[in-house]
C-alpha cells in the first residue's frame, strides 16, 4: 500500500448506530409510563384521602351532635325550674353550631327558651316520636334566616317523663365551628338536601373541581341531608411539557452534579482548613486559661487534661491521660470517700452544683478544689463521658478564714466599746447590790456587838446579803459572756429571755437618761436557733441607737418601743424610737462600714448588726416612724441551716 494512503474505515454494525436512539426511545417510553402511573396513583391517592377525610369529618360531627344530645339529656328539674337557671344551663351547651334551646313540658307547651326571642313552631310529631323512643330525634331541615335542624331530646327524672328539650342547629354555624382549618384548605364542604340544594357551605375559593367531589349521607341528623366535599386541587400538568422539561432537567442535572462535586470538594477543603484553625484557636484558649479542665470516659479513665490542670496537680498530660481510678492526686486519707463520689458522678447521681474536694499535688501539698461536672456529648448526641472544670480555691479559703477572724475581732471590739460606753451605768448597777451587802454586814456586826440579836435574825440578814451578792455575780457574768471572744455557735434561743437580758444591760442607762422602754413581747414566740452573744450584740446596738436618737427630745417623747411577734415561719422584731429620724440623703449609706452620723461613732454598729442578722438568715431594714423617729425591723426564721 503506498505511503499516505488513508486507511479504509471499518463498517460499524447497524445496532451500534441505533443503540442511542433506541435508548432515548426507551427512556421516553419509560418516563411516559412512569408519568401515567404516577398520575393514576396520584388520582387514587387523592380519592382515598378525600374519602378518609370525609369519614373523619362525619365521625367528628357525629361525636359533637351525640355529645350535645347527652348534655341536653342531663338537664335536671332545677335547671328548668326558672328562667335564670335555664339560661345559665343553656349557655353552657351553646357551641359548635348549637344556637338556641327551648324547654317544652310534658304537654308540649313552650315554657322556657334561650334566647328568649325564639318563637319557632315545634312540630308535635317529633315530640311524640322522641317521647316514644326515649332518645334524641332529629327533625327535617327548615329555612329561617338560613337553614336549621332541630334535635328533640326527652328528659326523664326518677323514671318519669319531665318534658322535651328542643335545640336548634344552624347548619352554616355547624360547618364554621366544627371544620378544622386544614380540611377547609383542602376542600369545599357543603351540606345539601336530597334534591341537591346547598343548605350550608364552607369554602375558600369560588370554583373548585366539581368532577372529583365526594358525597355521603349525614345521619344524624339525616332526613335527607348529605355532606359533599370538593377538592381544590387543579389537574396535573400535561405530559408533553413535563416530559420535555424532564429531559432538559436530566441534562442540567448532569452538569449540575459535576459542578456540585467540585463545589463540595472545595467546601470540604475549606471546612478542613477551618477545623484546623478552630482546633488551634481552642488549643491556645485552653492553654491560656487558669481553670483546670479534665475529661473522663464512662469508665472513669482520663481522656484529656489542659495545662492548667497539670500545673495544679503537678503531673504531666502524658502521665494523666489514660489513668484509671484511683487517681494519683487523690488524698490518701480520703481515698474511699473520693472513690464513692467519683462513682456517683459516673452514674449520673453526683452533685448538680459545684462541690469542693481536697486534692494533693505531686509534692504532697494538699489543696481545696472547686469542681463543676457536665456531661460530655459527642457529635452524634451520645453521652460518652464527663467534663470537669476545676478551680484551686485554697487561697480563697484562706482569705475567707482571715476575713472571718477579722470580723470576729471587730465584733468583740464593738462589744468592748459598747461596754465602755455603758461603764458608768453598769457601775451604778453593781454599786446597788454592793452597797446593800455592806449595809447588811454592818447590821450583822451591830447585832453581834450589842448582844441583842439572835441567830435567826442574823441568819435572815446574811441571807439577804447573799442574795445581793448573787445579783452582782449575775451582772458580772452577763458582762463577761457579752464581751468575751468565742466561736459562733448555734443553740436554742428564747427571744423573750434574750430580750430581757439585753434590756437588763441598758435599764440603768435608760433611767439615767430619762428614757422609758415599753416592751410588747408576744407569749407564743417560737424557739430560734442561733448564737446568743451575737444576737445580743445586734439587739443591744439597735436599742442603744434608738436611745441615742432621742437624746435631744423632751422628756415625754423619750419612749422606746420594743415589740416582738410570731410572723409566718419566724419572728418579727420592731424597735421604734421617737427621735430626730434619718435623713433621706443618708438612708442609703446607713448600713455601710465606717459610715456614722454620731461624732463619737465608729461607723461599724449597724454594719455588724446586718451581718449578724443575715448570718442567721434574717433581714434588717428601717423605715420612718409615722410619729417621728425611725423603726428598725428584724425578721429571724425559726430554722437556720
Amino acid at each position: 500500500m503506498p505511503v499516505g494512503t488513508p486507511l479504509p474505515s471499518l463498517p460499524s454494525p447497524r445496532w451500534l448506530w441505533l443503540l442511542p436512539r433506541l435508548s432515548f426511545v426507551f427512556f421516553i417510553a419509560a418516563v411516559s409510563l412512569l408519568l401515567w402511573l404516577y398520575n393514576r396513583s396520584e388520582a387514587e391517592n387523592q380519592r382515598m384521602t378525600l374519602i378518609s377525610d370525609m369519614l373523619w369529618l362525619e365521625q367528628d360531627l357525629q361525636f359533637q351532635l351525640t355529645h350535645n344530645a347527652e348534655l341536653l339529656g342531663q338537664f335536671s328539674p332545677r335547671q328548668v325550674s326558672d328562667r335564670n337557671s335555664f339560661a345559665a344551663a343553656a349557655r353552657s351547651v351553646l357551641d359548635g353550631g348549637l344556637r338556641r334551646v327551648r324547654w317544652l313540658d310534658r304537654t308540649g307547651q313552650l315554657r322556657l327558651a334561650y334566647p328568649e326571642a325564639d318563637t319557632t313552631v315545634t312540630p308535635d310529631a317529633y315530640l311524640r316520636l322522641a317521647h316514644t323512643r326515649g332518645k334524641a330525634i332529629y327533625g327535617a331541615a327548615y329555612e329561617n334566616t338560613g337553614w336549621w335542624v332541630d334535635v328533640y331530646v326527652p328528659v326523664f327524672h326518677r323514671g318519669g317523663f319531665s318534658g322535651t328539650l328542643v335545640a336548634s342547629y344552624s347548619l352554616q354555624q355547624l360547618l364554621e365551628k366544627s371544620l378544622p382549618w386544614w380540611l377547609v384548605e383542602r376542600y369545599r364542604i357543603v351540606i345539601v338536601n336530597a334534591g341537591g340544594r346547598e343548605l350550608a357551605a364552607r369554602s375558600q375559593v369560588a370554583a373548585p373541581n366539581e368532577e372529583s367531589s365526594y358525597q355521603m349521607a349525614f345521619d344524624p341528623p339525616g332526613s335527607g341531608l348529605y355532606l359533599r366535599a370538593t377538592p381544590y386541587r387543579s389537574p396535573l400538568p400535561p405530559v408533553g411539557p413535563l416530559l420535555s422539561a424532564a429531559l432538559v432537567l436530566l441534562a442540567l442535572t448532569v452538569l449540575w452534579s459535576l459542578w456540585a462535586l467540585r463545589r463540595q470538594e472545595r467546601q470540604r477543603l475549606a471546612a478542613e482548613h477551618a477545623l484546623r484553625q478552630e482546633h488551634a484557636f481552642r488549643k491556645a484558649m485552653e492553654d491560656s486559661v487558669q481553670t483546670g479542665l479534665r475529661a473522663r470516659d464512662l469508665e472513669g479513665r482520663i481522656t484529656y487534661v489542659n495545662p492548667a490542670f497539670c500545673r495544679m496537680v503537678g503531673w504531666s498530660e502524658a502521665e494523666l491521660v489514660g489513668q484509671a481510678p484511683p487517681m494519683p492526686y487523690w488524698m490518701d486519707e480520703d481515698l474511699e470517700a473520693t472513690r464513692a463520689l467519683h462513682d456517683r458522678i459516673l452514674a449520673g447521681e453526683g452533685p448538680t452544683q459545684g462541690f469542693e474536694i481536697r486534692f494533693k499535688r505531686r509534692s504532697g501539698e494538699a489543696f481545696t478544689a472547686l469542681i463543676h461536672e457536665a456531661p460530655l456529648i459527642d457529635a452524634n448526641g451520645r453521652h460518652v463521658g464527663w467534663m470537669s472544670s476545676i478551680i484551686d480555691v485554697s487561697e480563697q479559703k484562706k482569705a475567707e478564714e482571715l476575713a472571718r477572724q477579722q470580723q470576729e475581732r471587730l465584733q468583740t471590739t464593738a462589744r468592748l466599746v459598747t461596754m465602755g460606753e455603758m461603764a458608768s451605768s453598769l457601775a451604778h448597777e453593781l454599786n446597788q447590790p454592793l452597797a446593800a451587802i455592806a449595809s447588811y454586814n454592818t447590821g450583822c456586826l451591830n447585832l453581834i456587838a450589842s448582844g441583842e440579836g439572835d441567830l435567826k435574825e442574823i441568819g435572815a440578814v446574811l441571807a439577804k446579803s447573799a442574795e445581793q451578792a448573787q445579783r452582782a455575780g449575775r451582772i458580772i457574768r452577763r458582762i463577761y459572756e457579752f464581751v468575751r471572744r468565742a466561736e459562733p455557735k448555734a443553740e436554742p434561743l428564747d427571744l423573750e429571755v434574750l430580750l430581757g437580758e439585753v434590756l437588763g444591760f441598758v435599764e440603768a442607762d435608760a433611767r439615767s437618761r430619762g428614757i422609758r422602754i415599753e416592751r410588747r413581747i408576744a407569749g407564743d414566740l417560737p424557739v430560734l436557733t442561733g448564737d446568743r452573744v451575737l444576737l445580743s450584740q445586734a439587739l443591744l446596738n439597735l436599742i442603744r441607737n434608738g436611745m441615742d436618737a432621742m437624746r435631744d427630745q423632751p422628756g415625754p417623747r423619750r419612749i422606746l418601743h420594743v415589740e416582738a411577734a410570731a410572723e409566718d415561719s419566724g419572728i418579727h422584731l420592731r424597735i421604734a424610737d421617737q427621735g430626730t429620724g434619718i435623713r433621706p440623703e443618708t438612708a442609703g449609706q446607713l448600713f455601710e462600714p465606717l459610715f456614722t452620723t454620731k461624732p463619737e461613732g465608729m461607723g461599724m454598729g449597724l454594719n455588724i448588726c446586718r451581718s449578724v442578722v443575715e448570718g442567721h438568715q434574717g433581714r434588717l431594714w428601717h423605715e420612718p416612724n409615722p410619729g417621728g423617729g425611725s423603726i428598725f425591723h428584724v425578721t429571724l426564721p425559726v430554722a437556720v441551716a
